[in-house]
């Protein structure tokens, strides 16, 4: 009964983004973390093939189901994969087009800033919707208005 109600609606969806910004956020704090490490090679994966990971998912849920309730069934692609506890498993590639600097560091500052910020904002995004629909929930449960 739990599931059908944690499986409902934008829920699941909600889940994967957070789950996918916080596995994203880890690379992103790696690369800040070696900013001035010699040979050093900053690594990310674009939020677009995460994207089309949940697109596919939510549109073979509707074809199945014909509503937006059931099971969201997340396969990945060769740069995001899920693992069987629904872990988010990324595999990141090395950006192209930054100035390869003396100590052969590929960093770009702004373009690590700038994927901070775009994660932080889904993440932030994705919890404040999740939270409102426990709030719901709550509510709910404990039939007060």
């Amino acid at each position: 009964m739990i599931q059908g109600i944690t499986n409902d609606g934008a829920m699941p969806v909600l889940d994967a983004m957070v789950r996918y910004a916080g596995a994203r956020q880890r690379l992103i704090a790696h690369n800040a973390a070696n900013i001035s490490t010699p040979d050093f090679r900053p690594l990310d994966v674009d939020p677009a093939e995460f994207r089309s990971v949940l697109r596919r998912a939510v549109e073979e849920r509707r074809s199945r189901h014909g509503a937006i309730g059931g099971e969201l069934e997340l396969r990945g692609n060769e740069r995001v994969r899920f693992g069987s506890s629904g872990s988010i498993e990324l595999n990141p590639r090395t950006p192209t087009g930054n100035v390869l600097f003396h100590d052969r560091n590929n960093r770009d500052v702004e373009r690590l800033m700038q994927a901070n910020a775009e994660n932080l904002a889904a993440f932030r995004v994705a919890t404040d919707l999740l939270r409102s629909r426990m709030e719901i929930m709550r509510i709910a449960i404990s039939e007060r208005v």
